[in-house]
């Protein structure tokens, strides 16, 4: 199955309205980011066991260990859980960026250092949820 056969599947795996955010989301996001490397995580590990929801990542980041080593790894992720839909944006150092300069104007979801989660698409201002992804880029 191909990278994009496979974000299909997991998108129309979940039920209405959740697939329709999670179509659309995909659909902004490619557009903000175009010809950007598609990842998909199906959240097992090497051992094919679940740790953690799968998710769509889209870009690229280096992300940097103490111990001096590297992993490259998806810029902004989407994913869904039981309550709703997960936007992770990574590789911001100021861990209180995105609250304080999102949260306040993005509508009813919850911001933290690298994750902007909300029930459903219409509970957010997408144009502060765009802005939000292209301030990494």
């Amino acid at each position: 199955m191909t990278l994009q056969e496979q974000i299909k599947e997991y998108i129309n795996s979940h039920k209405e309205p959740k697939r329709s955010d999670l179509e659309n989301l995909h659909q902004i996001i490619l557009e903000l980011i175009p010809g950007c490397k598609l990842w998909f995580l199906d959240g097992k590990n090497e051992e094919n066991k679940t740790v953690s929801n799968p998710n769509i990542g889209y870009g690229l980041h280096i992300m940097k260990y103490a111990d001096g080593k590297t992993r490259d790894f998806y810029q902004i992720g989407m994913s869904a859980n039981t309550t709703g839909i997960s936007i992770y944006i990574m590789g911001i150092e100021d861990k209180k960026y995105l609250t304080s300069t999102f949260g306040e104007k993005i509508g009813k979801a919850s911001v933290t250092s690298y994750c902007i989660k909300f029930k459903k698409l219409d509970d957010i201002n997408i144009e502060v949820l765009k802005e939000a992804i292209q301030s990494v880029f």
